[in-house]
């Protein structure tokens, strides 16, 4: 299994506090038959330059890195990402290249908390068309409450993005952040799509720790096997 969104490494964003929470956080991961952790954490670029994120995401990636390898305890592999918060212009912006997960063409988009407009459409299709970009947006499920008018929802939509659901937000029809229907709408959204990553989101070991077993066994349980294995198959894909 491979968890593609989280906040595992410390101090960073409002993930992890600690390198021992960070270690306890990927432990559980490994516990619950995760081999590969994405480490994806927040990028806000009126805050920080995208060379200073990466510094600090590198340095916190090392230290975690070295503290896996002095412990006796199995961990899953980590590999470096971001979750970029949509900016202005971000489709012209060729840094944001410098985002996308290791190894990989791929961008984890968390999209504005507001009604999507043209120019969001516009800087998600140059994201894709003009930089090459495999974009993944994050909890999509997230943004839905926001579109008042879905036209731009739509748009996007038929856009080669990957849509991305956290797995809290399919156990026990957890109501985290859309009050009303969040489960309801994944498991009609995963019926509708051929293309579609679960991630945990996780940020710490108490209201948002590792859950992807559980958020992969509501899935089955509400659309069979064939479900998780088509999230299987997306996450291998944006991988590579």
């Amino acid at each position: 299994m491979i968890d593609f969104h989280t906040h595992v490494l410390p101090n960073i964003d409002d993930g992890s506090r600690s390198s021992d929470m960070s270690l306890e956080m990927l432990a559980e991961e490994a516990a619950q038959g995760v081999t590969t952790v994405v480490a994806t954490p927040h990028f806000l670029a009126q805050d920080m330059s995208i060379e200073d994120f990466l510094e600090r995401r590198n340095d916190a990636l090392s230290e975690v890195r070295g503290n896996m390898s002095k412990a006796d305890t199995p961990f899953p592999a980590i590999l470096a990402g971001a979750e970029v918060y949509y900016f202005s212009s971000m489709g012209l912006a060729e840094e944001v290249s410098m985002l996308t997960v290791e190894g990989t063409n791929t961008l984890l988009l968390e999209m504005p908390f507001g009604q999507w407009s043209s120019r969001v459409f516009e800087n998600v299709e140059q994201l894709i068309n003009r930089q090459n970009l495999t974009v993944v947006l994050a909890h999509v499920e997230r943004y839905i409450g926001f579109q008042k008018d879905r036209s731009v929802w739509d748009k996007i939509l038929t856009l080669p993005v990957i849509p991305q659901i956290n797995s809290g937000s399919l156990i026990e029809k957890r109501r985290l952040f859309r009050r009303d229907k969040t489960y309801e709408f994944c498991i009609e959204f995963a019926k509708k799509t051929d293309k579609l990553i679960l991630g945990s989101d996780c940020h710490n070991l108490s209201d948002r720790r590792p859950n992807l077993k559980a958020g992969r066994e509501a899935l089955e349980k509400a659309l069979g096997s064939s479900a998780v294995a088509m999230t299987d198959k997306t996450i291998k894909e944006v991988l590579g």
